[in-house]
């Protein structure tokens, strides 16, 4: 039981550490949500990560064209992670 709940809190973390990486990559590309190729992919993408991202943007806002946030849930989710697996 023990080795399914840490399963699944490695999996949960390595989903959005993936989602939140695409979302960078998109933003660096300049991806249009609208293109037809990868704008479904990018429309899922942000729709599963800002919920994340708006609250710390509030704190955090982009500074000089910079957005942090991304920055800041990846470093958040590792501890979490890592905080849920030593206490299980």
């Amino acid at each position: 039981m023990l080795g399914l709940l840490l399963t699944i809190i490695n999996l949960v973390y390595w989903a959005f550490l993936i989602l939140f990486i695409a979302r960078m990559i998109f933003g660096f590309a300049r991806v249009s949500p609208y293109d037809p190729t990868w704008g479904p992919l990018m429309r899922f993408v942000i729709q599963t990560t800002e919920p994340i991202l708006e609250p710390i943007r509030r704190v955090i806002p982009p500074a000089g064209g910079l957005d942090f946030s991304p920055l800041v849930v990846l470093i958040g989710l590792s501890i979490i992670q890592r905080l849920l697996i030593s206490i299980f």
